[in-house]
């Protein structure tokens, strides 16, 4: 990714190449999450840190509203569905960043100067 090479503090980057497996929290399967990025890089203080970084719309990093309606309509449950999917999969992540010493992020549209 061209960003990646353009930062001069990034010592290295690969796109989904760790695959960790989470239970699918609507039929308990266990399923595989492969995050956006893995990114080294060394911070403003010299030291070297590990970022794993997966990109998502704003709108699926926080809970879905009910429609004014009250109903839970089609777009409510599969909205439902999706957040309680991806936080699954970010605390199988967090989980696995902290057992590593890494830092599990999720980069938004509005954490992307790119856009």
């Amino acid at each position: 990714m061209v960003f990646f090479d353009a930062q001069s503090a990034i010592k290295s980057w690969s796109s989904e190449e760790i695959i960790l497996p989470y239970r699918d929290p609507l039929n308990q399967r266990c399923r595989r999450y492969f995050p956006d990025f893995l990114v080294t890089l060394e911070a403003k203080d010299k030291s070297i840190k590990t970022l794993l970084i997966e990109v998502k719309p704003m709108a699926q990093t926080k809970p879905p509203l009910l429609p004014k309606s009250g109903k839970q309509t089609p777009r409510f449950i599969r909205e439902c569905y999706t957040y309680g999917v991806n936080q699954a999969k970010w605390d199988t992540a967090k989980a696995y960043c902290k057992s590593k010493g890494w830092e599990f992020v999720i980069w938004t549209e509005n954490d992307l100067p790119f856009i």
